[in-house]
C-alpha cells in the first residue's frame, strides 16, 4: 500500500495491490490496477464511508459451487475484511452498495489460469447477492486491464481501460502473485474451515 498526495484532486491517494484493502471516511482516493483480479468498492451513502479490496482467487479451480472450492477462500477473506472494516467505521450492512471491476482474461487461452478471471467475477457477484448488497455498476471481463479510482467519501469511481505495456505488467504481477500464494499453500499455510 502506498500513499501520495495528488495535486489535481487535492486529496491523498492510496494505491493498493492484490491482497490488500483500504477503508476511509475521509476525502481520500483509493486506486488499483486490475487484470484478472477483482476489486470491489463498497460504500454507505448515509454515513459517507467507503473502501475497496483487490483480490485474486488462486489455487486449483474446479467446476462446482464457487463457495465450496479452494478458490473461494481468498475472495471470502477479502470481502469479509472489507465489510468488517466498514462496519467498524460506522457503516451499516443494510445500507452498503457495491461497484465491481476487473476479471479480465489477459493471458488468453482456455486453461486453468484463464478460468481465474471468470471465477473471480462469479464469486464476487454471488457473494454480494447472498449478502443483499446491491451492485450499482460493474465493468468486468474482456481482455483489457483497468485502473480504478474510488472516492471514499462519495462512492464515486473513475475507470480507465488499459492495453499494451500496462496490461503486460499487470499480467506478470498477477502470475508472480499467484505463484507465491500457491507456494505458501504448499508449505502448509492453508486455511482450515471449521466443520461440525
Amino acid at each position: 500500500m502506498q500513499r501520495r498526495h495528488n495535486e489535481h484532486f487535492k486529496r491523498d491517494v492510496v494505491d493498493i495491490v492484490a491482497g490488500e484493502y483500504y477503508v476511509s471516511r475521509d476525502a481520500e482516493i483509493v486506486t488499483t490496477l486490475l487484470g484478472s483480479c477483482v476489486a470491489t468498492c463498497l460504500f454507505d451513502p448515509e454515513v459517507g464511508v467507503g473502501g475497496m479490496n483487490h483480490f485474486m482467487l488462486p489455487g486449483q479451480l474446479q467446476p462446482g459451487p464457487i463457495f465450496a472450492s479452494e478458490a473461494g477462500r481468498y475472495g471470502m477473506f477479502a470481502m469479509e475484511r472489507l465489510i468488517n472494516e466498514l462496519l467498524k467505521m460506522g457503516a451499516r450492512r443494510e445500507k452498503l452498495v457495491a461497484k465491481v471491476f476487473g476479471g479480465a482474461n489477459l493471458l488468453g487461452g482456455q486453461n486453468d489460469a484463464s478460468r481465474v478471471p471468470e471465477q473471480n467475477v462469479l464469486f464476487t457477484l454471488e457473494y454480494l447477492q447472498l449478502e443483499n448488497i446491491p451492485v450499482l455498476i460493474s465493468d468486468v471481463g474482456g481482455t483489457v486491464g483497468r485502473r480504478i479510482y474510488m472516492f471514499t467519501d462519495s462512492g464515486r469511481v473513475l475507470l480507465k481501460r488499459l492495453g499494451g505495456k500496462p496490461v503486460r505488467t499487470v499480467a506478470r504481477r498477477e502470475v508472480a502473485y499467484q505463484k507465491n500464494l500457491r507456494e505458501r499453500e504448499g508449505s502448509g499455510s492453508k486455511v482450515e474451515w471449521f466443520r461440525n
